[in-house]
């Protein structure tokens, strides 16, 4: 199983792992978030962060999925500095669509999963209209 960590604004983590809980049913495993404020300083909180995806990776070894918001930013920045082509991922602009999916998918390969997140969070954007909220 694919260990999946998130890395994000605030509490903007906790809230997505506590919606995925409900959606699920449960708290999946191998979830962690990391939360990070305008106080921090990211250089403070990379070992922590690698010490995350070594928590994530060390009971299944499938690899870590890494989840930030906003490409560019200090949590984002942050992920990059973790990532391992094959072994440690990441993908920015996490929602809600994209960890259910990445969660319903994390005993494929890592590379399947990339693809299955991506897909779940940009397919999960819809413009809801009259006619689509109708059918």
């Amino acid at each position: 199983m694919i260990g999946i960590l998130i890395i994000a604004h605030g509490s903007l983590g906790d809230s997505l792992i506590h919606c995925a809980t409900h959606v699920m049913g449960e708290r999946p495993p191998l979830l962690k978030q990391l939360g990070v404020s305008v106080h921090d300083d990211p250089v403070d909180l990379l070992p922590l962060a690698r010490s995350m995806v070594s928590e994530l990776n060390e009971d299944e070894g499938g690899g870590v999925l890494i989840l930030s918001d906003i490409y560019g930013a200090t949590p984002c920045n942050i992920a990059s500095r973790l990532l391992e082509p094959g072994r440690v991922e990441g993908i920015s602009g996490v929602n809600l669509p994209m960890l259910v999916r990445a969660l319903s998918y994390r005993n494929e390969p890592l590379h399947v999963l990339l693809e299955k997140a991506m897909s779940g969070g940009t397919g999960g954007i819809i413009h809801m209209t009259e006619d689509i909220c109708k059918s």
